[in-house]
């Protein structure tokens, strides 16, 4: 492997999370590749103009702030894009793909609060005339999406945690939870941004972030790839139909499966029974085939319904912004596109 590639692969994985709490953040990734402070940043510049991570920042747990939905529509062909751009320009949404089934764009809408997510749904039926169904999550059994990405077979190990249980940002804390979801600036002293417009030191951000930590309101605080662009080319979300009394027990063992990167339980709606849910990324379409099969047979689901959803078109994704209300300061904004409008996946390679 190049020397170059193998940094920008050192840049990406190591750093995905315990992304250094220091004054000069990348000089210090500099000391453990033999490289200056100015050059990691360039590097880091370079990966993120071409779109290999989106941001250097904060990954929230469900259930510490805001509010958010997976919401879906059965959209005809012929009105997919103008709903789909409808849809993408509501601010809330931070997903939204076209999906390889009868109900085939799926996204998810954030906001402040339950009223707030209820209003964009509103709005996004009155635009289009059509019917949304409403998926709101009961609980996580796996959170993040780490790619390992020295990786290539379909053994992908995720790095996410399992702890789930998270406690809510408190009103005094959300200044600063805006910074950490919106992600730092590319420069020698990111920090610095944060402690002026807080009027805290670098030891206070450093500590509140420990305590998230802890508490598991905070996934992880690190570098934010885009799986797509890594080469992680093809995704599903499997959905299953399961007994009640046997959500804990599929839920974790998927939740503990190589491979698995996100598992949800979520609410059932009319002409929707499927109430676990599961997310798995492969470098193609064979390898989140065998990934699924395998995970299936681990936590003995072959027997219950299920349906497979392949990705085909990401019209937008974003990262979350429940606590964006608290950044109205122009020199914290991020210049770089953080979406990706009508980008097919490659599902079928």
């Amino acid at each position: 492997m190049p020397q170059a590639d193998r940094t920008a692969l050192a840049l990406l994985n190591q750093w995905q999370r315990d992304f250094p709490l220091v004054d000069e953040p990348f000089a210090t990734i500099g000391e453990t590749l033999g490289l200056r402070g100015r050059q990691v940043l360039d590097r880091y510049q370079r990966l993120q103009n071409l779109g290999a991570f989106s941001r250097i920042g904060g990954v929230f747990a469900p259930g510490a702030g805001g509010a958010s939905l997976l919401a879906a529509m059965a959209v005809p062909p012929q009105m997919l894009e103008r709903v789909a751009a409808i849809v993408s320009a509501q601010p809330g949404v931070n997903h939204n793909y076209e999906r390889e089934h009868e109900i085939n764009l799926w996204f998810v809408v954030t906001g402040r609060d339950a009223w707030e997510v209820e209003q964009q749904l509103q709005h996004i039926e009155a635009a289009c005339g059509l019917r949304t169904l409403r998926l709101p999550m009961l609980r996580a059994f796996r959170i993040d999406t780490a790619f390992d990405l020295s990786i290539t077979s379909h053994d992908q190990q995720t790095s996410g945690r399992t702890r789930i249980a998270a406690e809510p940002i408190g009103m005094d804390e959300e200044p600063l939870a805006a910074l950490v979801e919106q992600g730092l600036t590319l420069c020698e002293r990111p920090f610095d941004a944060w402690t002026q417009h807080l009027g805290c030191g670098l030891d206070d951000i450093r500590a509140q972030l420990a305590r998230w930590t802890d508490n598991g309101s905070l996934s992880r605080f690190g570098v934010v790839v885009r799986h797509h662009e890594v080469g992680f080319r093809a995704n599903a979300m499997v959905v299953f139909q399961v007994p009640a009394h046997r959500i804990d027990a599929c839920g974790d063992a998927l939740a503990h499966f190589p491979g698995a990167t996100l598992v949800y339980q979520r609410a059932t709606a009319e002409g929707w029974p499927f109430n676990l849910y599961c997310m798995v990324h492969g470098r193609d379409r064979l390898n989140v085939q065998q990934t699924i099969a395998a995970a299936i047979r681990h936590a003995v689901l072959d027997s219950v319904p299920s349906r497979t959803l392949f990705s085909r078109t990401r019209f937008k994704q974003t990262g979350a912004r429940r606590f964006a209300s608290h950044l109205q300061v122009p020199h914290l904004s991020t210049t770089t596109p953080t979406e990706i409008s009508k980008e097919k996946e490659h599902a079928h390679s």
